[in-house]
C-alpha cells in the first residue's frame, strides 16, 4: 500500500545530524553565530527555517546549504555502505576527508575567532 505522506524536511534535525556528524558542538556554532547556545538549541528543534538563517548555520558549519537542506539519512547510509565495500564483498576504507586536517581546521577557525574577541575587547577597554 503506497502513502499518500508527503515527507518534509525537517531542517533543524537535518542541522543536529550534520553538527554530529562533524563532531560540532553546539556553543561552538552558537558562538559563530552571534547567539547563545539554548538559542541554536531552539533552532534545532525547528522543522522549518528561512534560508538567511539556514545560511548563517552552513557557513558556521563549514558545509554548503545545500547539505542541510538535502540531508538525507538513507543516502548518507549508502554512501558509507558503498565507501567500505567493492563489488567483490571485500570492506575497504576510502575516506573522502582527511579527518585530522579537519580537526586543525576547525581548531585554527577556533583560535582565530578568539583572537577577534580579545581584539574586540582589547579595543573596548581602550575607549574607556
Amino acid at each position: 500500500m503506497k502513502s499518500n505522506f508527503s515527507h518534509r524536511t525537517h531542517y533543524g534535525h537535518n542541522i543536529r545530524h550534520l553538527r554530529d556528524m562533524l563532531g560540532i558542538k553546539q556553543d561552538d556554532i552558537a558562538f559563530s553565530m552571534k547567539m547563545t547556545q539554548q538559542n541554536f538549541s531552539i533552532l534545532e528543534q525547528k522543522e522549518d527555517i528561512d534560508d538567511e538563517i539556514l545560511e548563517k548555520v552552513a557557513k558556521a558549519m563549514n558545509i554548503p546549504v545545500d547539505a542541510i537542506k538535502n540531508f538525507n539519512e538513507d543516502g548518507i547510509i549508502n554512501i558509507i555502505s558503498s565507501s567500505l565495500h567493492d563489488n567483490s564483498g571485500s570492506v575497504m576504507y576510502n575516506p573522502t576527508f582527511d579527518p585530522i586536517g579537519k580537526v586543525v581546521e576547525l581548531y585554527e577557525k577556533l583560535i582565530a575567532e578568539k583572537d577577534d574577541q580579545i581584539n574586540l575587547l582589547k579595543n573596548l577597554l581602550e575607549k574607556k
